[in-house]
């Protein structure tokens, strides 16, 4: 059941109505904007490919199709890697369609401690210091006001609050150079059981004691649902009590790392918790679809409504 449309979509069908829209501009698109009053509550937000049986290859169609469909946000871990011609385009195409970008991946080492927030040297402050003074540009570019890190590996035979003291440093350091446009760096801890042995950061209540130490307001937690179910499961008291400190999700359910309902998550109650904090961050769908073709996208959206439907 379609909710009751208020000013904002008010507006925005008016003006649907006295001018072509962004999404109808260009003869050649495929998609069109007329459905804005079916957004969904909470802004989950889509990434590329994953509805491009629908939309086709180009990547601002996808976009479109995206909030065509009632998607708020839109989020791209590979934002950092595209040109800034394009990650302009990509901005001011979702300021016209009220959309948020969602996260990139500023600072990501999987296999060089030295080179990490765990490390001490004068490499690693080095490396980090041009990421974050690189993620501010392409913030700034594509309208992000979150971006991703990953701390690194943890060092063999450095005794780990060692680690713990110097990722506290490292990310004060990258903090500054964050907070003066805004952008706030969200930690991942990542299942070390599955995906991604190794790492530093492996759980929300470590992420949250980093955060703690760290004290700064450009320094929050990426709760990824997906890892953390694997990792540690008790999603719902973790982010109660890591609440003061998440500033971003992700999703995907487990096993297979798909939309959900394809798994053990129950992601409507996980999603009502969220809305009843009052939480209007974004919760990126990172995740694959479980079926191919338009279908499998189909499937993708309608395990959304479900989801957000409570």
């Amino acid at each position: 059941m379609l909710r009751p449309m208020n000013r904002r979509s008010f507006l925005q069908v008016s003006a649907l109505a006295a001018a072509p829209s962004i999404a109808t501009a260009a003869p050649s698109s495929p998609v069109s904007s007329t459905r804005s009053d079916n957004r969904f509550k909470l802004k989950y937000a889509p990434h590329f490919g994953m509805f491009k049986h629908h939309a086709g290859n180009d990547k601002l169609d996808q976009i479109k199709f995206m909030a065509d469909e009632g998607f708020r946000a839109f989020e791209d871990n590979n934002m950092r890697g595209r040109t800034p011609e394009m990650q302009e385009k990509i901005g001011k195409l979702l300021r016209e369609l009220d959309m948020d970008m969602g996260v990139f991946v500023a600072h990501a080492e999987w296999q060089k401690p030295d080179l990490s927030f765990v490390s001490h040297k004068k490499e690693a402050r080095e490396r980090i210091a041009a990421d974050m003074k690189k993620a501010v540009e392409v913030a700034k570019r594509c309208g992000a006001k979150w971006c991703t890190v990953v701390p690194g590996p943890y060092k063999k035979g450095v005794e780990f609050d060692y680690q713990t003291a110097n990722v506290i440093d490292n990310l004060r350091r990258a903090a500054d150079i964050c907070e003066p446009t805004g952008l706030v760096m969200v930690l991942e801890p990542l299942n070390p059981w599955r995906d991604h042995a190794g790492l530093y950061l492996t759980k929300v209540p470590q992420a949250f004691l980093v955060c703690r130490g760290v004290n700064h307001p450009s320094c929050k937690i990426l709760d990824d649902l997906y890892h953390q179910q694997i990792t540690e499961g008790n999603l719902i008291p973790n982010l109660k009590k890591a609440w003061s400190e998440i500033g971003y999700f992700q999703t995907g359910d487990n096993p297979g790392r798909k939309e959900p309902g394809t798994g053990e998550i129950h992601y409507r109650n996980v999603f009502k918790v969220i809305h009843e904090r009052g939480f209007e961050g974004i919760i990126g769908m990172e995740h694959g679809n479980s079926k191919p073709g338009k279908d499998g996208e189909r499937a993708v959206i309608d395990a959304y409504r479900a989801a957000d439907d409570f």
